[in-house]
């Protein structure tokens, strides 16, 4: 189940935009929750390693939620 950086910053942005209304606060914890429980470990992986590498393309809270989730 390998996906493209690219894929992946555009899966994890639109799981950003469906929490963006909640604001800040409630949006990252629901992100981190989200990609948690529906992502495959690998897919985590790998967005872990395209933020490492500058997080090219991630929107603002969907970059602070994968900073938590890696850091939980």
């Amino acid at each position: 189940m390998s996906s493209s950086p690219d894929r992946l910053v555009y899966m994890a942005n639109q799981i950003g935009k469906f929490f963006q209304s909640q604001g800040h606060d409630k949006a990252v914890p629901g992100i981190a929750e989200h990609i948690k429980k529906f992502w495959d470990p690998r897919m985590r992986k790998q967005i872990f390693a395209h933020l490492d590498a500058g997080g090219a393309g991630l929107d603002p809270f969907v970059r602070d939620a994968i900073e938590k989730l890696r850091n939980s």
